[in-house]
């Protein structure tokens, strides 16, 4: 496999796929606080492709979901638990329609898939307005502007601007856009394996980031929760796994001992 990948522990293995602006193992945006669950499984983090130490995705995209789930197939090996956050939640819920039997658990951490909830109002305004943002991108925009922009512009602190951190938003700059991904939720309700979403209140968030993002995000969350029969926790906060990382922790081992 040509994707890099941290490994943690050792047991029964949990395929962890990050979102934007991150890698696996990444401190700020990614799952470097849910090494505590390594004492009784084997963590598999995954960097997406255009992101940490893994390749780039080549042709069109920066970051491509469809891409991403066939590497989390190939991860999950002959069965696994799927941990997936934000953008990482479109090719994770992918891989499980396409090989339900391989996935032992699924967990999804505000999952950045909106479509399928087209028809609440909120989602609505929010793929249209994604839409024209997406359409009407600078050209000359670089990706320490993308960086700057993407927190700053709704109330955010701008996290330093590493060689790492800025080849995530190159790739986010270019990425196949999650939030209009149209993946089929009968296939993820017909699944027997437990399934669990995770999702912030908010609380403390910027005003913009919580009318922009959150108040999406929470919609989406609930409304993939309901449609494919999976457990649905609230935690304070607005980064679920970065913020409560107890209680997020401690949600997902009760649903791999289940």
């Amino acid at each position: 496999m040509d994707i890099h990948v941290t490994e943690w522990g050792s047991g029964p293995p949990a395929v962890f796929v990050h979102g934007v602006l991150t890698w696996g193992a990444d401190e700020l945006y990614g799952f470097a606080a849910q090494r505590p669950l390594a004492a009784r499984h084997r963590l598999l983090l995954m960097d997406r492709r255009g992101h940490g130490r893994s390749p780039d995705v080549g042709g069109a995209y920066g970051t491509d979901y469809e891409v991403d789930a066939a590497d989390i197939e190939e991860l999950l090996g002959e069965g696994a638990h799927l941990v997936a956050h934000s953008y990482g939640a479109a090719g994770a819920m992918l891989a499980a329609v396409r090989r339900p039997e391989l996935v032992r658990s699924l967990t999804l951490i505000h999952p950045g898939v909106l479509r399928p909830a087209e028809e609440h109002p909120v989602i609505a305004e929010t793929l249209r307005r994604n839409r024209r943002a997406t359409a009407e991108l600078p050209p000359d925009l670089t990706p320490a502007d993308y960086l700057r922009l993407s927190v700053a512009g709704v109330g955010m602190p701008v996290p330093e601007a590493t060689p790492e951190r800025l080849r995530a938003a190159r790739s986010a700059m270019r990425e196949r856009p999650c939030w209009d991904a149209d993946i089929p939720l009968g296939p993820l309700a017909a699944m027997p394996c437990p399934k669990l979403v995770i999702s912030g209140t908010w609380d403390g968030a910027p005003e913009e980031y919580r009318k922009l993002a959150g108040e999406p995000l929470m919609v989406a969350a609930e409304f993939i929760a309901s449609r494919i029969g999976a457990g649905h926790v609230t935690v304070p906060g607005y980064y679920p796994h970065v913020q409560e990382p107890g209680l997020v922790n401690a949600a997902i081992e009760d649903l791999w001992r289940a």
